[in-house]
């Protein structure tokens, strides 16, 4: 039985990937950051209690900016590979918390490197890149298009792209970067911009009126489905070789049309319930993410199967079965502060 390591295991993407791991068979562990609330929403139905019956997935505490205990865990746990994919991952956040992003979005991929490499774990590392490093070069973007990073983010996430690739190169390690363009799914966080629209076109289809508040519309994004991209994750480390790979679809949207896809999926017109707000605007934007996922193909054998636009409706599909589902709130005024939460 092979066994894992994911740090990121509560977000979208550590969850479909404890999914599929699980799935394959393997004993998953999975680095968990203490919080006075709840984190594991998306993964509690994979998660049984040790006390009750044999588990396969043992969830720890721990911080990525805690070396001594990441070096602790590598220890205990001995995975066979380890996925990094915690981060502070939201770009327009990322300007209002530049070294804090830097720190955990950056230095904590050498932290994991350098413990993998003291210890001597002979483990296969897979290391979280974006699309967002890319930044100003023009599309389509591929595995040597030049790097040009325009938010904090993507500029930690260089970094972290590099010390992998220099820890492959200069220690022999089995450690990839997979280069993932956007790729969402009805998991992804409430914050982030697909996701915003999707719970939007679902409440207003259901009779809410509180407009939807976003910043540039014009951006392009290759937007995919992220239960694919994780198994283009697992393939990277079953390769012979260690390599960086681009995962995208391969075709892009806008924000724009993204909204149109959202809402004229439940018969409105976006243009009547969504508002321009400055708040959401980036000091530096990037215009065009578009990428060639032609060496995974060829390599890894793997091609996306869900685009932009089918992305958008299943995601309303499934805000509206949720919405149907969740507790009406008890008074006008809860309901309002629900609303614009979305």
């Amino acid at each position: 039985m092979k066994r894992a390591l994911i740090t990121g295991i509560t977000g979208q993407d550590g969850s479909y990937l404890a999914e599929l791991l699980l799935d394959k068979g393997y004993e998953v562990h999975g680095l968990v950051r203490r919080a006075s609330t709840f984190t594991t929403a998306r993964i509690n139905h994979l998660y049984e209690d040790p006390r009750e019956s044999l588990t396969r997935l043992t969830l720890h505490y721990g911080d990525i900016t805690d070396g001594a205990r990441l070096t602790e865990l590598l220890v205990k746990v001995a995975p066979d590979e380890v996925y990094h994919l915690a981060a502070q991952s939201h770009v327009r956040v990322s300007f209002d918390q530049a070294a804090h992003t830097g720190e955990v979005s950056g230095i904590a991929t050498t932290r994991l490197l350098d413990a993998i490499r003291v210890i001597g774990l002979p483990c296969r590392f897979y290391q979280a890149s974006t699309s967002e490093m890319f930044g100003g070069t023009p599309p389509p973007q591929h595995e040597g298009s030049p790097l040009r990073p325009r938010s904090p983010y993507a500029v930690a996430k260089t970094y972290a792209y590099w010390m992998t690739r220099n820890y492959r190169e200069g220690y022999g390690m089995f450690a990839v970067n997979g280069i993932l363009f956007n790729h969402e799914s009805p998991r992804r966080g409430e914050t982030f911009v697909t996701r915003k629209i999707s719970r939007a076109a679902a409440r207003i289809s259901l009779g809410d009126r509180v407009p939807l508040y976003l910043g540039n519309l014009d951006a392009v994004r290759d937007w995919g489905y992220a239960p694919e991209y994780v198994e283009a994750m697992w393939r990277m480390l079953q390769a012979p070789e260690p390599d960086d790979f681009v995962i995208a679809t391969g075709s892009a949207l806008s924000v724009r049309e993204f909204l149109g896809h959202a809402f004229g999926h439940v018969g409105l017109d976006w243009r009547d319930h969504v508002r321009h707000d400055a708040r959401h605007d980036r000091p530096t934007e990037v215009d065009s993410l578009i990428g060639d996922p032609g060496k995974a193909a060829r390599v890894l054998g793997w091609r996306a199967t869900v685009g932009g636009a089918e992305l958008a409706r299943l995601m309303v599909d499934a805000d509206l079965a949720a919405a149907r589902t969740a507790p009406a709130p008890r008074t006008s005024a809860e309901a309002s502060t629900r609303a614009v939460s979305w």
